[in-house]
């Protein structure tokens, strides 16, 4: 059994991971355990774009990192740890232009600004965006600066278990898929960045890899546990395969139906209508659906064309190419058939 040894070891290669590994990366020596190549983590599924009150959108010039915060406390119905969030929207205007700087190809106004979209539950269009593969293109740019950094990439490497003697965290065990080797990492510090626990549901946009083995290992290692019952449902999952149909989608315009050819979410949200919180939408999309008012009982429509050609290819090209691959119709003619599913453990 090989046993290495480093200041601080992140466990998980997606976004939350290599921000981590590249922080610690500038005073420690870091291993960063991924049980896929990093660009592969599922971060780069995600879509529409990344909260931030920069003011640059034209109907979003007066927003402010508190009017931010009040949209993410209501939206949690209050549930959410308001210091927490305070936070995270006061530092998110400096993150976004921070990864900016880092060389993400945000998509952009024709001022040269960082734009910005319509999102559900906000009261501005402060979503930044890299047309609808935000994920993927923040994921690439942070595994480069890690690389440049010179984090220690460990890949395919699966998390067996949180090492601990005398009460105190000393490393972790893993195994090697590649040769099938259990291979010991001894640290002062261990992050866990292993993302969520998507295939405890039949219906997830999750790639097949968040199957929650990290918050496992910190529950049999006795590490405190905090909000695992917070688990939100995104109200747009493609039919037949749950693959993720993005938020930037209805933000551009997109539009819900039923078999009555019904917008259902101007009677159940009449102001926000489609872009109403992700709650609320997956509740009324689930039960148009229960109600015998979905598609083959089983999906409602997510309707594009009114966009035009033109705004499709431009702002959701990403989306466009999985209607095609995996339901087999183009949205520029076609409307898209969703239903909700688990998308984020909280």
């Amino acid at each position: 059994m090989d046993i290495l040894e480093f200041d601080s070891v992140v466990v998980g290669g997606g976004l939350s991971g290599l921000r981590t590994g590249l922080e610690l990366s500038k005073k420690h020596n870091v291993a960063l355990i991924s049980k896929v190549v990093p660009i592969r983590s599922h971060s780069g599924a995600a879509q529409g774009g990344i909260n931030a009150a920069l003011g640059n959108h034209p109907a979003g010039k007066d927003d402010t990192p508190e009017r931010h915060s009040f949209d993410t406390v209501k939206g949690s119905d209050y549930l959410a740890d308001q210091d927490a969030v305070l936070f995270m929207c006061k530092e998110a205007p400096k993150i976004v232009v921070e990864l900016e700087s880092m060389g993400t190809p945000f998509s952009r106004f024709e001022d040269g600004k960082i734009a910005q979209r319509p999102f559900g539950g906000a009261g501005f269009p402060r979503t930044c965006y890299a047309a609808d593969r935000t994920g993927h293109a923040l994921l690439h740019t942070l595994y480069e600066q890690c690389v440049r950094q010179n984090v220690q990439f460990y890949n395919e490497y699966f998390l067996i278990d949180i090492i601990k003697v005398e009460n105190q965290v000393t490393g972790i065990i893993t195994l090697d898929l590649s040769s099938g080797n259990l291979v010991i990492f001894r640290a002062n510090n261990v992050i866990l960045a292993t993302g969520g626990f998507g295939w405890i549901y039949r219906a997830s946009t999750n790639a097949l890899i968040c199957t929650g083995d990290g918050v496992g290992a910190a529950f049999r290692a006795g590490v405190p546990m905090s909000d695992c019952e917070f688990v939100q449902f995104h109200p747009t999952c493609l039919h037949g395969t749950n693959i993720l149909m993005s938020e930037g989608a209805r933000g551009e315009g997109g539009l819900l139906y039923n078999n009555l050819n019904k917008r259902f979410m101007v009677e159940i949200a009449p102001e926000a209508q489609e872009l109403a919180p992700r709650d609320i939408v997956a509740r009324a999309i689930t039960t148009e659906i229960n109600e015998g008012r979905g598609f083959e009982e089983a999906y409602v429509h997510l309707d594009l064309r009114h966009l035009g050609r033109e705004k499709i290819l431009k702002r959701l090209p990403g989306i466009r190419e999985i209607a095609i691959d995996f339901a087999g119709v183009d949205p520029i003619d076609t409307p898209i058939p969703v239903h909700a599913g688990h998308h984020y453990s909280m």
